[in-house]
């Protein structure tokens, strides 16, 4: 039986924001904050404009299905769960086309950053005529409004997208890309085929031996022109940051097999908290597309990847 969310009422919550001193003298420890499920927000809009589903949706006040096609959303109909073989449980609509997340969203205000050549690659799913199957939890529905006026469907918060190069039902060709791009779990999280690794642990590289990864299986890496003492401070900014994504703040308990002294998060200049092992700032590369590839592995000689005690593997003795 289909179950219909449209006319929920949903209510945003937020909890306390947690701060611990380190090794290095710096302030460890992620934010958490609540998901801002199904609240309305126009893209690019700060909290100050977000909103309950129930208050934006209201019957004639949404864009028609044609609508929202004119402007590049798709409808999507019902939602339902599949198997997938390497991501487990994953959202796809009623022709069972995946539906995937980007991380350069944001959830808490829902916010959508993908527009322009991005949503054409990334077509946003259609808020109009959505209902859910048996098994999805209705109250993670909600909507959000984008630059274009139209309604994009979301999920705990996350705006949903197809990707224009899945031709076939089932298929996951938009998993990992960029590594922004992520297969929508029925709960909102990224369908993932290490989603049960913490947020740092490590993998034996068949090449490098003992190396840190992040949740999503990913190789961490160090930048050789970093420093660590007596403060962290990273010299990947601006361009180099899009190239060397860093990686974000880690609960020391949400580890495994990482060696814990120095292990604690820092504050860049622009404001973006970065996680680091051993005091040394850590990030991933964009050029590894999957979980166990290390293509940035001595990228101008001065990107390594990270051993569990926080030294560059492979890198010159210097």
């Amino acid at each position: 039986m289909k179950t219909s969310w449209r006319s929920a009422s949903l209510v945003a919550s937020a909890v306390a924001v947690l701060a611990l001193t380190t090794a290095c003298g710096q302030e460890s420890a992620p934010s958490a904050s609540s998901q801002n499920v199904g609240a309305t927000a126009a893209a690019g809009a700060g909290a100050g404009s977000v909103g309950t589903v129930a208050g934006a949706v209201g019957a004639g006040t949404s864009a028609s299905p044609s609508a929202a096609a004119a402007a590049g959303a798709k409808v999507a109909g019902e939602l339902a769960i599949s198997a997938n073989a390497e991501l487990g449980k994953i959202l796809t609509d009623s022709n069972g086309m995946t539906l995937y997340r980007f991380d350069k969203d944001t959830a808490e205000p829902p916010k959508s950053n993908c527009d322009g050549d991005c949503a054409t690659a990334w077509p946003p799913v259609s808020a109009d005529d959505v209902s859910a199957s048996d098994g999805i939890d209705k109250s993670l529905l909600g909507e959000v409004t984008r630059t274009d006026g139209t309604k994009q469907l979301t999920v705990a918060g996350w705006p949903a997208y197809y990707y224009a190069k899945d031709a076939n039902p089932g298929d996951t060709t938009g998993q990992g890309v960029g590594n922004t791009w992520f297969a929508l779990a029925p709960d909102g999280k990224k369908a993932t085929s290490a989603s049960d690794l913490p947020g740092l642990s490590v993998r034996k590289d068949p090449n490098l031996g003992d190396i840190v990864v992040d949740k999503n299986g990913m190789t961490v890496y160090r930048f050789l022109k970093d420093e660590a003492w007596p403060k962290p401070v990273s010299a990947c900014t601006g361009a180099c940051l899009e190239k060397w994504p860093a990686v974000g703040p880690v609960e020391a308990n949400d580890t495994e097999g990482v060696v814990k002294k120095g292990l604690m998060s820092f504050t860049r200049p622009d404001g973006v908290k970065q996680q680091t092992v051993n005091c040394w700032p850590i990030y991933t590369f964009s050029g590894d597309k999957k979980a166990g590839d290390i293509n940035g592995q001595g990228v101008g000689g001065t990107w390594y990847a990270v051993a569990p005690d926080g030294k560059p593997v492979g890198a010159p003795k210097q």
